[in-house]
């Protein structure tokens, strides 16, 4: 399908950019699509866990071990000592512990999740593709200014780019419901977790040549 190249300031160019069927238009309804997508986004959040959580268990509680009543005749459970986790102050029965929450997911359902997602967004209307631009230094309020061009500045927005550029990155940065990513680092998770995608027109090539 073709879409239209806008400029920073919002104003369609003329021109028109072929975004590949294959990758911005695939049926939401084939096969397994939504669960591919679920498997992908779940791989993508455990493997942001740090895994550290902890919490003691009654041999890892200091306390005496002094049986406090009587076996039987009290009226309730066989508490045992202070650590019993029947008391206040006690451990934890089952509690969590470290572990590690990375899984693994083959490279072929990963790609076929990213284009499930991007087709969704360009089945929602929200992909904005715009010309390659660039600042001659960091300046947020440049970064706002083509937000509100494209009617997004309220919106969480990801703004795609096929080169790390710096001074983008820096203005980006510091606006809390935006994102600046590379077009090859792009994941299911990030393009469904954004309400509209600027995309470059070399990011575009890119995909279209690479996805």
């Amino acid at each position: 399908m073709e879409v239209a190249v806008y400029n920073i300031k919002g104003e369609d160019t003329g021109r028109k950019i072929e975004l590949k069927d294959e990758i911005f238009a695939r049926d939401l309804n084939e096969g397994n699509a939504e669960h591919t997508l679920w498997l992908d986004v779940k791989q993508y959040l455990g493997n942001q866990r740090q895994g550290t959580h902890k919490s003691k268990e009654r041999s890892e509680i200091s306390g005496s071990t002094r049986k406090l009543g009587r076996q039987k005749g009290g009226g309730g459970a066989r508490r045992g000592d202070i650590n019993s986790p029947l008391l206040r102050g006690g451990a934890t029965v089952f509690g969590p512990r470290p572990r590690d929450y990375r899984t693994k997911l083959n490279k072929k359902m990963k790609q076929i999740a990213r284009k499930i997602a991007l087709s969704s967004k360009a089945n929602d209307g929200v992909i904005y593709v715009v010309e390659n631009f660039s600042f001659e230094k960091p300046s947020t309020k440049n970064w706002v200014n083509i937000a509100k061009s494209f009617k997004v500045a309220d919106k969480k927005t990801l703004l795609v780019m096929n080169d790390l550029d710096k001074n983008i990155l820096l203005s980006v940065r510091n606006v809390p419901n935006a994102l600046m990513q590379q077009a090859a680092d792009l994941n299911a998770y990030t393009v469904l977790n954004n309400d509209a995608i600027i995309i470059t027109e070399s990011s575009v090539a890119m995909i279209n040549e690479n996805f």
